[in-house]
This record gives structure tokens, sequence and C-alpha cells, in this order.
């Protein structure tokens, strides 16, 4: 069941870096963040989807609190977070949680998985006993499907993915409402990736968790996502349900991340689209729209007016709010393009 109100409301997220170019040259400003906003409620998932350099890590980082944002505000279970409140930020880092890509990485290695699992309810949890903690990583190494005698052991002793399912173990110590999940299955096998993906969403159904799912793999989008989002050099180019999008994509962005997709059907015909180019700086962004120096349909338009996200079953009533967004029970499928792909 979820709840009537979203958990999650980032409204024009913006994270930009400055980086030294050289002893007599100004700094250059990296826009690694350009606007992004979204609704999240609890127990669905919102996938985040894109090319490298597009802004997902950098969302990951904004909305765990690990980095605050440059402007924009983010809402966590209606509690507002702006750049310069570190007391709400407090409050609320127990309430979102992060897995990484890489399960080996994100685990200590000197370690026992133990201690990794406690080491949470250490910092945050102060008044628990030591055998409450212990008793509590046992069942949560229960849940993500290990033996409570993997306990005693180090990181290097385990497999890909059991090493994920101790990650995922740790992000649930201090019982979150959010996930974040950083491309949580890119770094193993198909077949060990199918496993994960099943045990996160019998993890969902369970506590009714909220994900923020991260990912290059548009097919396992399709199997994760209630929501779309499709980002290109910082910002959302198109967002929606995933059946919207999947079947209904009109960004020509969008329609180049599906023709990449592969298709378990030798029989399947598909029209793979190239783009030429590389994706721009960051550092610099083009004018107008930033996808027009790689996009087959932009002209002088496109060059020069950057385009405002807008609904697609109704491109003739933009919403108010370009940077806020969609309205509960509003038609929530928005594309960013003059010219788009019907």
């Amino acid at each position: 069941m979820t709840s009537s109100s979203p958990l999650v409301v980032a409204d024009n997220l913006t994270r930009f870096y400055t980086v030294k170019s050289g002893a007599f040259s100004k700094p250059s400003v990296v826009r690694a963040l350009a606007g992004a906003s979204f609704t999240l409620e609890a127990g669905k998932t919102l996938a985040v989807v894109g090319e490298s350099g597009c802004g997902k890590s950098t969302l990951a980082r904004v909305v765990t609190m690990i980095e605050s944002p440059t402007s924009g505000t983010l809402t966590i279970d209606g509690k507002t977070i702006t750049p310069d409140d570190s007391s709400a930020r407090a409050a609320l880092r127990s309430s979102v949680q992060i897995v990484f890509q890489d399960p080996y990485g994100s685990l200590n290695p000197r370690q026992k998985i133990g201690r990794i699992l406690e080491e949470p309810l250490v910092i945050n949890r102060p008044s628990m006993s030591a055998e409450e903690r212990e008793a509590k990583a046992r069942d949560m190494l229960r849940l993500v499907g290990l033996r409570p005698e993997h306990y005693s052991r180090f990181p290097h002793m385990f497999s890909g993915g059991q090493r994920q399912r101790i990650a995922i173990a740790r992000a649930l110590m201090l019982e979150p409402r959010v996930l974040v999940l950083d491309e949580p299955v890119s770094a193993l096998d198909l077949s060990i990736q199918s496993q994960i993906l099943n045990l996160l969403v019998d993890l969902q159904d369970q506590f009714n968790l909220a994900y923020l799912f991260i990912s290059h793999d548009l097919s396992v989008v399709k199997h994760m996502a209630d929501d779309v989002m499709v980002m290109y050099l910082g910002q959302p180019v198109e967002t929606g349900s995933r059946d919207a999008v999947f079947e209904r994509a009109w960004h020509p962005y969008t329609r180049v991340l599906l023709s990449a997709t592969p298709v378990a059907d030798p029989t399947h015909q598909k029209d793979r689209i190239v783009l030429t180019g590389e994706l721009p700086s960051p550092i610099d962004p083009p004018s107008g729209c930033a996808f027009h120096p790689r996009c087959w349909k932009a002209d002088s338009r496109c060059q020069q007016t950057a385009p405002l996200l807008q609904s697609a079953e109704l491109p003739a009533q933009p919403i108010s709010q370009p940077s806020a967004p969609p309205e509960a029970g509003a038609l929530n499928h928005y594309l960013a393009c003059h010219h788009p792909e019907k």
C-alpha cells in the first residue's frame, strides 16, 4: 500500500562544481546536475536513465544528502532540506540509504561482516546494546538470503552477488524509507542480476520502500520501474510512467537509448539509431537544447532556445512551472523537445 502524498519531492535540484583550470585563469563551473525535478511515493520505483556523464550519480549523492544541492529544494517525508540546512540533513540521513555499484569497493575489507552491518547502529542508535545489534545483524543476513554464520567472515570470502546482498542488508539496518540504488547490478553476472533484482522487489513489497533506481540498462529498468526519468547533460528530457516511456517515447534521445537495448527475440527487427559526436562538456554546455549538436531533427530554434518540459499528451499546454514536478493525478508523461518523435 502506498501513501497518498509523495515521500520524496525534488524541485529543480542543481549541483555545480568549481574546477581550477590554471594558475592565471578563472575557475570553471561544471554543471553536473542542472535542474532535476521529480516525485517519488512509498512502494514505488523511479528509474533514472542516461549515458555516462548525464548526472545520474550526482543526483544520487544529492538525494542521499552526501552532497548538498547548489540550488533547489529536496523534501523527504514532508521535511524540506535546503542547501544550508545541515540539521535537517542529519536528522533525515537514516531515512535515505544508498547501495553502491561496486559491491566489493563499498565494503571495508578489514572488517568482518557483523561489524560492517552493526556500524550504522553504533553511530545512529547508541542506546542499543551489543547483543541487540548482533541479533539485528544476524536477522538482516537471513532477510537478504545469507546464513547467520556469515556474520564472522570477511568480504573477500564472498562472491559478488553475496557482497551486494551484504550491501543491501547494511542499507536496511536503519530501517530507511527510501533506497537509492546506484547501478546495483551492473557489476554482476546476468544470472546473479536476476536474483538481486528479485530480492529488491521482495524487500520493497515487504517494507513499502521507495526506490530511486539509477541504471543505464533499460532492460533492467523495464523490469523494475514504475516511472522513468531520462536525463541528458544534467537535465531531464523525458519523464513518465514505464509504459508511456517504453511504448510511446517521443524524445529523440529516449528513442536512441531504446534502440540500443537488446531484445531476447531473434525474429525481432529493430532499427538502431546511432548518434554522432560526443556528449557535450558540462563545463561548456551548448546553447539552446543541450541535445541539438547530436540530434538529427535540430534546427535553428533548437540551437537558440532551450525547450521547456511540457506534457507529451497535450503539447500545447506546458506545465506552469517547467522546473517543478507534475502534480499528483496529472498526466505524467512530459518531455523537453521542440520536435518530438511522434
